[in-house]
């Protein structure tokens, strides 16, 4: 899953930290952090391994496969943070706004144990508030292209955000069929979390 995803299956604000640092640090830098942001990290992994597996994320890469092959899930993960930002059963326009407002405090108030690379992203998200504009068609053609610019065997000009328009309604099936079980799986797995506290 992407930036929005793994931001809303976070239940503590260490956890917000641990979900977004997941992909900038190496593996045995987990344990130097405190406890809450380690299970941040633990609950990244276990929503990447849940997604990958998922019958539902196997029928949206072949969306995008045709054009991207090996990199479909990665354009999957940015499609299913648009549905996330539009679904209104778990948050009202206005409580994904005060969502994102608070994912960039909890970020920003954690700021020592970011990496550079990461503090240098977060001025850039922060200020075109990428987490609240994934509900517009602009903001996934953004995030889209972000991904294209950093494909290292990918043509820039490749048209992913045509499929992503021209396949919504299938993509948006299989957000449905998904993420309720993923939900249940994150709130499964942060139990498991604090009961190891």
């Amino acid at each position: 899953m992407n930036y929005l995803a793994h931001s809303f299956l976070s239940f503590t604000d260490g956890q917000i930290v641990g979900q977004f640092l997941e992909d900038f640090i190496r593996n045995k830098e987990r344990f130097s952090f405190p406890k809450e942001i380690q299970d941040g990290i633990t609950m990244h992994r276990a929503i990447d391994t849940f997604t990958d597996s998922h019958p539902a994320i196997h029928e949206a890469k072949k969306v995008f496969s045709p054009l991207v092959r090996l990199y479909a899930g990665a354009f999957v993960d940015v499609a299913m943070d648009y549905f996330l930002a539009n679904d209104l059963s778990l948050h009202s326009e206005k409580g994904w706004k005060d969502h994102s407002l608070k994912v960039y405090r909890v970020l920003n108030e954690n700021n020592e144990f970011l990496p550079e690379n990461f503090k240098r992203m977060l001025v850039k998200m922060e200020h075109d508030d990428w987490l609240y504009n994934y509900r517009e068609d602009w903001g996934i053609k953004f995030s889209i292209q972000n991904v294209l610019n950093k494909a290292k065997y990918l043509e820039k000009d490749i048209p992913v955000f045509q499929a992503f328009l021209d396949h919504k309604e299938t993509l948006q099936k299989c957000y449905d069929d998904f993420f309720p079980d993923l939900l249940a799986h994150a709130k499964a797995e942060n139990a498991l979390l604090q009961m190891e506290r």
